[in-house]
């Protein structure tokens, strides 16, 4: 299966950016729909954006749209999540995921997460 490593989280005031990298091992990486998961304090992890195997689609949570960009490069085999004038709200953990359309929700394909990357946002 994909193995897969965040990074590019810390610690960030309100207003401000950060842009997350998730590196994939294996040569199957184009080929898979890639996604942002984020899992807030006390909160259950929930999808935040998602990209097609091509590229050329995206999809995002309406809480994020207009402020986060997802995006791929396949030649690095690495997905990016480029957050601007970020929330409070936004604070979590955040994780990528091969993913999958299920009963109109976005899921992760596989039962496998990543560490996951730690973003903090001040007010």
């Amino acid at each position: 299966q994909v193995q897969l490593v965040e990074s590019g989280g810390g610690l960030v005031q309100a207003g401000g950016s950060l842009r997350l990298s998730c590196a994939a091992s294996g040569r199957s990486f184009s080929s898979y729909f890639m996604g942002w998961f984020r899992q807030a304090p006390g909160k259950e992890r929930e999808f935040v954006a998602a990209i097609s195997a091509s590229g050329r689609t995206t999809y995002y949570t309406d809480s994020v749209k207009g402020r986060f960009t997802i995006s791929r490069d396949d030649a690095k085999n690495t997905v990016y999540l480029q957050m601007n004038s970020l929330k409070p709200e936004d604070t979590a953990v955040y994780y990528c995921a091969v993913v999958m359309r299920a009963a109109s929700k976005w899921e992760n394909a596989s039962d496998y997460w990543g560490q996951g990357t730690r973003v903090t946002v001040s007010s």
